[in-house]
């Protein structure tokens, strides 16, 4: 894969300046492709954990079955995005991981990152601030669930999603692709999927989000974000200023 293909080393590239040497040991991550199908899952809760993956095309999400049938979806994740990370101190799994369209994933065993922890202080620092993002998404999504409405639960997640697939070059002036369905959306917010069709249909009128099909378009980014009361910090902050003072 070419270095401007690689969605994880423009990822990395949103946190500070990277080296060829750095773009080298990112691009061994993206070796050894395999196709994988909508609906896939990638691995089970209590599954051995010895691996990660990143994909390199493709949404997926983490979830937990519940005794009572249904499903909690914990995290959701885009190209680039690197998926197990959470595990590494523990050998078996928390969650499981399932595809949420058809896409690209690059598995790649524990130790792999061990070498870039040897190889590497900058990329060091930027897995501790992605691993440290990725909580601060879980903690973004409790707040949402527990002190959102309805509507500012869904307007936040969309606004999410458009901020982070701008960083990676995957959003076009506003409009985007989510391929989650209603279900999936409602069993990430806690809502049901006739609330997330009204409460889309409400966004409509208001010309804040149009939507067809998987298609998004954010007419006003910014009124929806008013709407979500979205605080940019946790997606925004880099590790420039840091390595700029050394």
């Amino acid at each position: 894969m070419d270095q401007q293909d690689s969605c994880i080393i423009r990822l990395f590239s949103n946190y500070c300046a990277l080296s060829e040497e750095d773009k080298r040991l990112l691009q061994k991550l993206e070796e050894s492709p395999v196709e994988v199908q909508a609906g896939q899952t990638l691995w089970k809760e209590r599954d051995k954990a010895s691996e990660f993956c990143t994909i390199s095309k493709g949404w997926a999400y983490s979830f937990r079955n519940m005794g009572d049938g249904s499903r909690q979806i914990l995290e959701v994740y885009l190209p680039g995005d690197i998926i197990g990370m959470r595990e590494f101190a523990f050998s078996q799994r928390l969650s499981g991981v399932a595809m949420i369209d058809d896409g690209v994933v690059c598995h790649f065993p524990h130790h792999r990152l061990l070498e870039i922890f040897r190889a590497s202080t900058t990329l060091t620092a930027v897995l501790f601030a992605i691993a440290s993002r990725h909580q601060v998404l879980l903690t973004e999504r409790l707040v949402n669930l527990a002190r959102r409405s309805a509507q500012q639960r869904l307007a936040h997640f969309v606004y999410e999603m458009y901020e982070r697939l701008t960083q990676t070059g995957s959003s076009n002036d506003g409009h985007f692709r989510l391929p989650l369905s209603q279900e999936q959306l409602g069993d990430a917010l806690g809502l049901s999927s006739v609330h997330v069709s009204r409460t889309f249909t409400s966004f409509r009128d208001a010309g804040l989000v149009l939507r067809e099909r998987h298609r998004i378009s954010l007419p006003d980014p910014q009124a929806l974000a008013a709407l979500a009361e979205f605080d940019d910090r946790y997606l925004n902050d880099s590790l420039r200023p840091l390595f700029n003072d050394h």
